[in-house]
């Protein structure tokens, strides 16, 4: 069902501890996934899923380590958390609670991280558009931080790989990586990757655990891949498919 890949050592910054090589959980092509049966998958969503990839409980072990491959890359050091809006918040939720509790049980006098928000708005339906539109933050704030971008998904790369410079030619930071809870892989991807990831994935498009299609299913704790009843319902958004249900 799982296995997991080594991609090789990050590239070396100064200030910061020599990086953990990162190791994704890597989700064959060929997995069908769990059975609908298996997990409790909310009842307005019935008929709408096509499998579960990735159950909650492994979700948040996953989190769990990466936090701690995190913590050991940026020792003595307070990081700067940018959570990318809306999609990456449960990750990032999740993330900060493991990185508060590797801290609160440790005898390390430093403030383990600080955080603010950001918009980056790429899709368009089930598709990344490539164009990228930021908002949400101050980006000369962050002069002279070790900033650590924390995202839901890396689909094309495109986002991540404009995104970045975009930061960067603003405004001085200390450091600068991305941690995502998914990545695609997909012939359409730029060869944009993470410093740290969670999951490597088939080329499905997922929803659940906050990532959403035209904003259902954000509420669904499981990462699934929608089937073509769920594209149906939703392809007209959220509130059209609110307004049939009362006809």
């Amino acid at each position: 069902l799982f296995g997991v890949k080594n991609t090789g050592l990050l590239p070396k910054m100064a200030a910061l501890a020599t990086p953990t090589p990162t190791r994704e959980v890597f989700i064959r092509d060929d997995d069908e996934g769990l059975p609908m049966d298996a997990l409790l998958i909310p009842k307005h969503y019935n008929g709408m899923i096509a499998s579960v990839m990735i159950p909650h409980g492994l979700i948040i072990d996953r989190i769990e380590r990466m936090a701690q491959m995190i913590r050991n890359d940026y020792e003595n050091t307070t990081i700067h958390l940018m959570c990318v809006l809306k999609g990456g918040s449960a990750f990032f939720e999740d993330l900060c609670s493991q990185l508060r509790a590797i801290h609160r049980f440790s005898s390390r006098e430093y403030i383990p991280f600080t955080f603010d928000f950001i918009r980056v708005k790429s899709y368009s339906g089930t598709e990344s558009t490539g164009n990228v539109q930021v908002s949400g933050i101050d980006l000369s704030t962050l002069r002279g931080k070790h900033c650590l971008l924390v995202e839901d998904i890396v689909d094309t790369g495109n986002t991540m790989r404009k995104l970045l410079p975009m930061i960067q030619d603003t405004v001085q930071v200390a450091s600068l990586k991305v941690a995502t809870l998914l990545e695609k892989r997909t012939e359409r991807s730029c060869g944009f990757k993470a410093d740290y990831c969670g999951f490597s994935i088939p080329d499905k498009f997922v929803i659940g655990y906050n990532l959403d299609y035209n904003e259902a299913f954000r509420d669904m704790g499981h990462i699934c891949v929608i089937n073509e009843k769920g594209i149906a319902a939703f392809a007209g958004g959220l509130d059209d498919n609110l307004a049939a249900g009362k006809e």
